[in-house]
């Protein structure tokens, strides 16, 4: 493959030869994904039911959900479909639209918990303001921002990888499309802009991730000043989910990106690329309701409710 004109088609890097331990692949992937999918689905279901969580926070954990969504839609299927047909393949578009989605749905998911510590820190330290300031035109503005922004930059990442000639090989080391695997492939000097893009990124990253702990160190101050153990308690309940989940992405990101990288195929690329990419979007639902009593009660009323309509 001498430039990228000629190249049509990627092969993924599959997670076995053998034939049995494919299906065994298509059955616990279909189970993850049935998992994030549930968790949710029930989650933005629950939150769209009941009026009492029509507030700012919930309707920034539906967008984060919403992200988790599609960030695990766009890895999982194709990887499935690949091992129930045997086969590794993967088009020229479809790589180039796994890149941007999953730049778009990671890099909005950062921007959005970056915006969900700004309220948690107004909701706790600027009660009297909360109202004002977190009023819904603020709350869509701010979704929206983070969309646009998540969009841009991954219109940038992808723009900057796809615009190199590929003539190295077409196997990629990982089970999905992934920039840094991509760019091993390259034969061209230029994929510096692309490396300037991802310390670019990179740069962003450390800005919202030291605006969230800075927001943290105030809001935990503000809480110890609280005089009730109730009232301390219920303000870190709705802050450690946020926490956590944030602490979560922040923590496989950083060991994806910044392992050392091999030029051969390896069982950690998988397990890396598994960690970052499927952890996430299936463990936030299952933090957010094991910590949050509002979100439990919300669930109890929407199984209730099914359990009537269905009677």
């Amino acid at each position: 493959m001498s430039n990228q004109t000629t190249l049509t088609e990627f092969l993924l890097l599959g997670f076995s030869d053998v034939r049995e331990l494919q299906i065994l692949h298509f059955v616990v992937f279909l189970v993850i994904y049935l998992a994030a999918l549930m968790g949710n689905l029930l989650i933005i279901t629950a939150v769209a039911l009941d009026h009492h969580l029509h507030t700012p926070m919930y309707f920034f954990l539906v967008n984060l959900s919403i992200l988790d969504l599609g960030s695990i839609s766009v890895t999982i299927p194709k990887s499935m479909d690949n091992s129930l047909m045997n086969t590794r393949v993967i088009s020229y578009p479809g790589c180039v639209t796994q890149v941007f989605l999953f730049f778009l749905f990671t890099a909005t998911d950062l921007a959005l918990l970056t915006i969900m510590a700004y309220d948690r820190y107004v909701a706790i330290c600027q009660p009297l303001h909360y109202e004002r300031v977190m009023n819904r035109r603020a709350c869509v503005q701010m979704a929206v921002s983070a969309w646009i922004a998540g969009s841009v930059y991954s219109a940038l990442h992808t723009g900057n990888t796809f615009r190199l000639p590929f003539c190295q090989s077409n196997v990629i080391n990982q089970f999905f499309c992934e920039i840094p695997q991509l760019l091993k492939l390259t034969c061209s000097d230029s994929y510096l802009t692309e490396v300037g893009a991802i310390a670019l990124g990179v740069f962003l990253a450390l800005n919202c991730f030291v605006f969230i702990i800075v927001s943290y160190v105030q809001i935990f101050k503000t809480v110890l000043r609280i005089p009730s153990e109730q009232g301390q308690h219920k303000a870190f309940s709705t802050c450690l989910p946020h926490l956590t989940v944030f602490s979560l992405l922040i923590c496989t990101c950083i060991f994806a990106y910044l392992k050392p990288t091999s030029s051969s195929a390896s069982g950690l690329d998988l397990v890396v690329g598994v960690l970052y990419s499927l952890v996430p979007p299936v463990m936030n639902p299952i933090i957010y309701s094991m910590r949050n009593k509002e979100m439990k009660a919300a669930w109890k009323k929407l199984i209730v409710w099914r359990l009537l309509t269905k009677s």
